[in-house]
């Protein structure tokens, strides 16, 4: 009667063991599902910043493009001006387009406030430079999570309660290719 109750002790021990086990591979293995969400939900944010800046530099290049037509139009006249023969007519041409480039200019930065180039350019800058450094964070989370996934199925004898019930496979890491090409130092491995 006692073998009996201590082969039935430990077939209950090595049960919840083994449901134990699985359960912890489960866990690893959503946890990285959630960090790739991450890293994907970072990479979209910044292309949504991307967009935005996008259309602020075609805006930019827009209002720059017609500016700088109207400045060198400008400076072209003023170049032109002959300063033996006073033609004044020429110089109220002048005079008219350069009163006119600074209303343009004053109505465009009354209308868009947010064309302050060099502020906004820069935060802008600044912006997908930090949601590049949130990628970068995520993608180590990223990294992170495999490796305790990967060692959750791999090591004996995770890996029999993983090939009986979830048949989990290993999960690739995320690699640089091109980083990793530029570095002297390459691991035995």
């Amino acid at each position: 009667m006692t073998g009996l109750m201590i082969f039935l002790g430990i077939f209950v021990v090595i049960i919840v063991w083994g449901i134990m086990t699985r359960n912890n591979i489960v866990r690893y293995f959503n946890a990285t599902k959630r960090a790739w969400s991450d890293v994907a939900n970072f990479e979209r944010q910044k292309v949504k910043t991307l967009e935005a800046l996008e259309a602020t530099l075609a805006q930019y290049t827009q209002f720059e493009k017609s500016t700088l037509e109207k400045v060198t139009e400008l400076r072209q006249q003023i170049l032109n001006l002959n300063v033996n023969d006073a033609d004044i007519s020429q110089l109220q041409h002048i005079e008219k387009m350069s009163k006119e480039l600074i209303r343009s200019l004053n109505v465009v930065v009354e209308n868009y406030p947010e064309l302050k180039a060099d502020t906004l350019y820069s935060k802008m800058m600044d912006d997908i430079q930090e949601q590049n450094e949130n990628v970068g964070a995520a993608i180590t989370i990223f990294n992170r999570n495999v490796e305790l996934f990967n060692n959750q199925i791999e090591v004996f004898p995770n890996n029999l309660i993983n090939t009986l019930t979830l048949s989990k496979k290993t999960i690739r890491p995320f690699k640089d290719n091109l980083a990793t090409e530029n570095f002297d130092y390459k691991p035995n491995f």
